[in-house]
């Protein structure tokens, strides 16, 4: 590690990455792997077509623990943290009192479990595996995990807001893998049998070598996949019996980041951000019925009256993100100016690279209003030279989430 890098945190997997030839990088405060000796495309169609393993151990974890949980946590976001079911997970938005976005998060009811972050005893798997069982118990422990350059704001955030209303509890000690593709289901159940009874924003408890994981069904690449949180004690044992699987390999944070953007998702810091509302960002999809205008706990959030007022149309965004796919084998980078065919600047690019899977320049970015519509041509100026561009639907990849 080199002396800019000494102040960097490294996660419980560093040891491994270097062994394993990793170029290392600065991401979020940590000293990761952005790829190995395979390279990005490699590692991207690997995790398209078998499994690949991340180590994404950097992301904040944390609980909010006590009988007000769920409805303390639903004031901080516009999305439905109540009614939530146990062993169910759920993508939930931190809101400033602006409607500008603070982080996206990963949010899990495990019910009134007292234990890590599982469901109740009842609900787990035992070492031997076996399918998990659902309880009724409702709201009294939120598995929630963050953005890794956010979470300390985050948990400050939260702790400041309501931590008189529950224990926030943060979970340093906890590594998070991320094993991503169609045969990680395979791969995992090897070692975790009955996890394949897990279905898309689902999770449950698993007794692995004497230590508890705590694994949902979801994740980052728009494929089938796991996320697996692991004491950091038992972190690189269980990432070294994952790729001893015939079907996996480790993936670094280029893949992860091109895999993110074929599947349309969001990237905090580029793509949103607290100057952006849900509506602005394209996700009004995580805010549900209940929260809106007319629900049945509607608004009660930060920046309610903003981001309802542009949910309803009473004051609609003057931008919006959209995807663009460019009509020239050009790739695009963030923070590409965006002209309309009369060279007005309408907008800018806030993600973008050549799609491996695609194999197409892909991009996303914010432009005004009356250029979001599907089809519109605009120009992306790549060095002074206008690249053609069409807007187009997202995700650019089809996702193949397991939904049973």
């Amino acid at each position: 590690m080199s002396a800019a890098d000494a102040n960097l945190l490294t996660t419980p997997l560093h040891a491994l990455h270097l062994e394993l030839g990793a170029r290392m990088v600065p991401f979020a405060g940590y000293h990761m792997p952005v790829q190995y000796p395979a390279g990005l495309m490699a590692e991207h169609h690997h995790t398209r077509n078998a499994a690949g393993l991340f180590d994404v151990s950097h992301m904040g974890q944390l609980r909010l623990v006590g009988p007000e949980a769920a409805a303390a946590f639903e004031t901080l976001m516009p999305v439905d943290v109540v009614d939530l079911p146990v062993g169910k997970q759920r993508y939930g938005l931190l809101l400033n009192d602006e409607g500008g976005i603070i982080d996206d998060l990963m949010f899990f009811n495990c019910g009134d479990d007292a234990s890590f972050a599982g469901p109740p005893q009842e609900a787990r798997a035992p070492s031997g595996g076996s399918e998990p069982r659902a309880t009724s118990e409702r709201g009294g422990n939120i598995f929630v995990v963050v953005n890794g350059a956010c979470k300390a704001g985050d948990i400050a955030h939260i702790q400041a807001k309501i931590g008189k209303r529950c224990q926030v509890r943060p979970l340093p000690e906890r590594a998070l893998l991320a094993l991503q593709g169609p045969q990680a289901v395979t791969a995992l159940a090897r070692l975790l049998p009955g996890v394949e009874a897990l279905v898309f924003m689902s999770g449950a408890s698993f007794a692995w070598n004497g230590t508890e994981l705590f694994v949902t069904r979801s994740g980052y690449t728009g494929e089938d996949g796991f996320e697996i949180s692991v004491h950091q004690d038992q972190a690189e044992a269980l990432a070294r019996a994952l790729l001893a699987q015939p079907e996996v390999k480790p993936i670094g944070l280029g893949a992860r980041n091109s895999l993110r953007l074929e599947a349309g998702l969001c990237l905090y810091g580029n793509d949103i951000d607290t100057q952006t509302t849900p509506v602005e960002a394209a996700l009004t999809w995580a805010i549900q019925k209940v929260r809106r205008s007319g629900g049945a706990r509607a608004g009660g959030f930060p920046g309610a009256e903003r981001v309802l007022a542009q949910l309803d149309g009473q004051a609609p965004p003057a931008r919006k993100r959209v995807g663009l796919i460019a009509l020239e084998r050009v790739p695009v980078r963030e923070h590409v100016e965006l002209q309309n065919p009369d060279g007005q600047r309408v907008g800018e690019v806030t993600s973008g690279l050549l799609g491996p899977t695609i194999d197409q320049p892909v991009a996303m970015a914010y432009v005004g209003a009356e250029y979001a519509a599907a089809g519109t041509r605009l120009n992306a100026m790549v060095r002074g030279k206008p690249v053609p561009m069409e807007v187009s639907a997202m995700p650019f990849v089809p996702t193949r989430y397991y939904r049973g």
